[in-house]
């Protein structure tokens, strides 16, 4: 008992040690926000002394630039979550269910697909983004330099992932409820839509929040395939207040990049309950 008590009380004094560097980091990151400049975790005036607090560093609140740069991560946020959830799901569910010829091929395919990065593609992915901005009508919003062209790309990115995420779970289920609705009459697709997917909420949960977060934090994409402010997202929106030839004032950079947290904060609020209960995925009706 006691060599158990020395355990558990090791176990949490790592932890706690552990957390040590992220919790100072977020602190000096709130204080940052709130001074005109630091000296560690001390905010300082311009005499030197402890204090300079001030609320200048968020006055880009009340600009347009950063209110659209919100606007068009959230599009390729909101995108990527819709976009990789219908393919993922779907197509999750038929390599788990279905047997079909290349079926195997496909599944090292998408495995493959993933361990190409975007640093990878950026010259095919320019021609095809071209080609496709010469479609008419259309081609404005899905070609180069648009938001829509931006996450198109990022949920391709994002699918083969997403694929063998659900795969997953819904290998994890059991075929007694799916062959008893078949036997009542169900198409696949009821099945699909009533049956299975409420039964891998919690997989679905984790996959919106990590291609949210993709979406959201998407540095390299946007600002290989996008020029100017109207279609620039947060990460490029932040990029442009760091510069290599004059002052950086790294509160205003800290208090934006808080700024940037903040949806991400609330999405995982809606969804930790789902995330929480990720391994119950498939355990009703089994």
């Amino acid at each position: 008992m006691a060599t158990g008590k020395v355990g558990r009380r090791f176990s949490y004094a790592f932890l706690i040690l552990s957390i040590v560097p992220i919790l100072i980091g977020y602190t000096w990151l709130v204080i940052a926000t709130l001074s005109t400049r630091t000296q560690g975790l001390l905010p300082i005036n311009a005499e030197g002394g402890i204090g300079g607090l001030t609320l200048s560093n968020w006055k880009f609140v009340f600009e347009g630039d950063i209110w659209n740069a919100m606007l068009n991560s959230l599009l390729i946020a909101v995108a990527m979550v819709i976009g990789v959830g219908i393919a993922s799901t779907s197509g999750g569910y038929a390599l788990s269910r279905f047997k079909f010829p290349g079926r195997k091929a496909f599944l090292t395919g998408t495995l493959v697909l993933h361990a190409f990065k975007a640093e990878m593609l950026l010259i095919a992915i320019f021609f095809v983004l071209r080609w496709l901005g010469a479609i008419p009508v259309i081609g404005d919003y899905i070609g180069f330099n648009s938001v829509g062209g931006v996450a198109l790309v990022m949920v391709a990115l994002e699918l083969p992932l997403g694929i063998w995420l659900m795969k997953g779970f819904f290998d994890n289920l059991s075929w007694d409820m799916e062959r008893a609705a078949l036997i009542d009459g169900a198409g696949r697709f009821r099945v699909w839509w009533q049956i299975m997917l409420p039964q891998v909420r919690p997989g679905i949960a984790a996959l919106a929040l990590f291609t949210f977060i993709a979406g959201w934090n998407a540095y390299l994409v946007p600002f290989t395939f996008t020029i100017g402010a109207k279609v620039a997202n947060m990460p490029v929106f932040l990029n442009q207040l760091i510069s290599d030839t004059a002052p950086v004032n790294w509160n205003l950079v800290a208090a934006v990049g808080m700024f940037q947290m903040i949806p991400l904060i609330i999405f995982f609020i809606f969804t930790q309950e789902l995330l929480l209960n990720i391994y119950a995925g498939g355990s009703k009706g089994t």
